[in-house]
């Protein structure tokens, strides 16, 4: 069995429940975190409604938090989260803000966040 992420019309993302369960805890955590909502509605009948004006809000201040972030855990942590939020806007036509994540970043710290996501995108997370 599988889930349905949906914007709209458009299906971003099928994955298994197993899968679907554990982004879905991730989800709740982050938004608790950021103090923030994801647009990402609750599961129903095995389908999730996406808000793509909340989900766009999250997805700028997520990928802000976590390039701000130096803290070799927390990044390890939330990089596989947070690259498979960004392969969701993409897939939704979502323009994610890199300036304003590397303006809340301020340092030298290394990109790792877009070359975990350009990974993810070639990868495609088995999405589909």
């Amino acid at each position: 069995m599988s889930q349905y992420y949906d914007m709209g019309d458009q299906t971003l993302w099928n994955p298994s429940n197993g899968v679907s369960r554990l982004f879905l805890r991730q989800v709740a955590l982050h938004e608790e975190e950021l103090a923030l909502p994801s647009g990402i509605g609750p599961m129903d009948a095995d389908e999730c409604r996406i808000d793509p004006t909340d989900f766009t809000a999250f997805v700028d201040a997520l990928l802000a938090r976590h390039r701000h972030t130096g803290h070799a855990v927390m990044i390890a942590l939330s990089e596989g989260f947070v690259a498979t939020v960004l392969v969701l806007a993409e897939r939704a036509g979502i323009e994610v803000d890199w300036k304003a994540a590397d303006r809340a970043r301020g340092d030298g710290l290394r990109d790792v966040c877009r070359s975990r996501a350009a990974s993810a995108a070639r990868l495609d997370l088995n999405f589909g």
